[in-house]
């Protein structure tokens, strides 16, 4: 299985060779629980996203990735930031390609559908606001879940 491997600041992370543009939704129920992916590449817990497609919209990019990692149709509602800091580099061990991050992490609110994993989700879950910090989750998604969780300063940009 290829591996995802995020590295932030780090003198030994191997230099950025793409920039791929991509959505990730913080996705909520009525009872304001998150939605939450365990990923397959890395086995951190994470919001839905991913790589925006040709002829697509940022916003039409998140909902089209929440669907396919999660089963979950979601409405778009706000922004909770812009992220592209070139210390953040994500390694794909199988390709070799290096990203420097770029994502755009939008608020969105459940529509239908049931939590059902996909090829990049090995579990699917609602978690409600006060489990999340206990999750296992790399340093980037979680300076994104905290901005949305404390909900000042929106939208962050960095």
């Amino acid at each position: 299985m290829p591996t995802r491997i995020d590295y932030f600041d780090d003198p030994r992370a191997p230099k950025a060779n793409s920039i791929v543009p991509s959505a990730n939704v913080i996705v909520t129920d009525d009872e304001g629980r998150l939605l939450l992916i365990r990923r397959s590449d890395n086995g951190n817990w994470a919001v839905p996203g991913g790589a925006m497609d040709m002829g697509e919209s940022m916003a039409q990019t998140g909902v089209r990735e929440t669907l396919e990692e999660t089963g979950i149709n979601c409405e778009i509602t706000g922004l909770v930031g812009i992220y592209t800091d070139p210390r953040h580099v994500i390694h794909y061990t199988s390709n070799d390609e290096v990203r420097q991050e770029f994502s755009i992490v939008f608020t969105g609110r459940y529509v239908s559908g049931e939590p059902t994993p996909g090829d990049e989700s090995r579990e699917v879950v609602w978690v409600p606001r006060d489990d999340v910090g206990g999750l296992q989750m790399d340093r980037s998604m979680r300076q994104r879940i905290d901005a949305y969780l404390e909900g000042e300063g929106l939208p962050q940009l960095g």
